[in-house]
C-alpha cells in the first residue's frame, strides 16, 4: 500500500464516520459531564485531521443516546407521552452534534486554531415501501423481562423481540438510506472550510409524498449506510469509519482470528459473503465500504477512533480498495 506521509498528499475533501461506541462507549453511566469528557477526547484525537486544510464532513452514531432515551421512555410512561422514534433520533442527533460541536471547536481554539464547526440537524427521505418496514429487525435499547416486553408491546405499540436469551428489544425497520435532506447545504458549507457535522445516526427517517411533503417515519437508518450514500452523492473519493477496533478481522473472536490491513472490494465481498461479519457489529461498516468503493469511491478506511491520522495516511487501519 502506497502511503501518504505528508499533508499536501492527503484528500482534499473527506467524510468520517464516528461510531456511537466510540463516542459513548460502554461502560458509562452517560452523564453530562462524562458525555462532554467522551467528546473532548474525540476532537483531542480527531484534532491533527480537523486542522488540517481540507474539505471535512463529519457523521456519527447514536446508538447508545437513542437506547436511553426509549428507556426513559419506558420508565416514564405513565406520567410522560412517549415520543416516536423519528423524534427520538432527532433528539440525540442533536445532543451528539451539539457535543462534537463545541469540543471540536475547543480543540481548535487551543490550538490556535479559528476554524469553525457546525452541526446540521439531518432529514434523510426513504421508501416507504421499503421492505425493512414489514420486517422490523434493527434492536434498538435496552432488554426487558418477557413480561415487561408484553407489557410495552401493549401500552406503546412497540414489537419486541427476544433476543439470544439475553432478554426482549424492541425492534423497528431499517430502510435504505435515499436521498439527504438539504445535501445542498452540507456540501455548501464544506466547501467554506467549516467542518460539517451531519447526518447523525443515520439521519431522521422521512417519507416524502407526492405534493413534496415530508412526515417523520418509525425507523433507524443505518448510520454506516448513510455516510457512504452521502460521501457517494457528493463525490468524496476517501471515506473513514471509526470504531472501537484497530482493524476489520475475519474469524474474530475465534482461534484464528486475522486482521485485514488492505483488500480489493471483491475479496471483501468475498469475505462477507463466507459469514466473517456480525450483522450488529462490524457487518453494516464492511457493508458500507464495499458499496462506497462499487459506487465510484476509491479509498474506504476502518480503523480505531484513536488512530485515525495514522489510518488516513495508510499506517493502520483496514483499507478497502477497488480491484486492480
Amino acid at each position: 500500500m502506497t502511503s501518504p506521509t505528508h499533508s499536501r498528499e492527503l484528500p482534499p475533501r473527506l467524510l468520517i464516520a464516528v461510531g456511537g461506541n466510540a463516542i459513548h462507549p460502554q461502560g458509562i453511566k452517560g452523564t453530562p459531564e462524562e458525555q462532554m469528557d467522551t467528546a473532548a477526547r474525540a476532537a483531542q484525537t480527531l484534532l491533527p485531521i480537523l486542522e488540517l486544510e481540507r474539505e471535512l464532513i463529519v457523521t456519527h452514531g447514536n446508538g447508545p443516546g437513542v437506547g436511553k432515551t426509549m428507556m426513559r421512555q419506558a420508565l416514564a410512561r405513565h406520567r410522560v407521552t412517549p415520543m416516536s422514534v423519528d423524534i427520538c433520533v432527532a433528539n440525540t442527533q442533536g445532543v451528539t452534534a451539539y457535543l462534537l460541536m463545541q469540543a471540536f471547536e475547543n480543540a481548535l481554539r487551543g490550538a490556535g486554531n479559528p476554524r469553525h464547526a457546525i452541526g446540521l440537524v439531518t432529514q434523510v427521505e426513504v421508501d416507504p415501501a421499503d421492505p425493512a418496514f414489514g420486517q422490523p429487525s434493527k434492536p434498538v435499547g435496552y432488554f426487558f423481562s418477557e413480561q415487561e416486553a408484553k407489557e410495552l408491546e401493549s401500552e406503546l405499540g412497540w414489537v419486541m423481540h427476544e433476543d439470544a436469551g439475553r432478554g426482549w428489544r424492541q425492534v423497528v425497520p431499517s430502510p435504505e438510506p435515499k436521498h439527504i435532506c438539504d445535501i445542498s447545504l452540507i456540501d455548501g458549507l464544506a466547501s467554506r472550510g467549516t467542518i460539517v457535522i451531519a447526518g447523525g445516526g443515520g439521519g431522521i427517517p422521512v417519507v416524502r409524498d407526492a405534493h413534496g411533503i415530508r412526515r417523520g417515519i418509525e425507523a433507524v437508518i443505518d448510520k454506516d449506510l448513510t455516510s457512504q450514500h452521502m460521501a457517494n452523492v457528493l463525490g468524496i473519493e476517501h471515506m473513514l469509519i471509526l470504531t472501537g477496533v484497530p482493524r476489520v478481522a475475519l474469524d474474530f473472536g475465534g482461534p484464528n482470528e486475522k486482521e485485514i490491513a488492505q483488500c480489493s472490494v471483491s475479496q471483501m465481498r468475498q469475505h462477507q459473503e463466507d459469514g466473517h461479519f456480525a450483522p450488529g457489529s462490524m457487518g453494516p461498516k464492511v457493508e458500507a465500504a464495499i458499496r462506497f468503493i462499487e459506487r465510484g469511491g476509491r479509498r474506504a478506511i476502518i480503523a480505531h477512533l484513536e488512530q485515525a491520522l495514522p489510518a488516513l495516511i495508510g499506517d493502520a487501519g483496514t483499507h478497502v480498495v477497488a480491484d486492480d
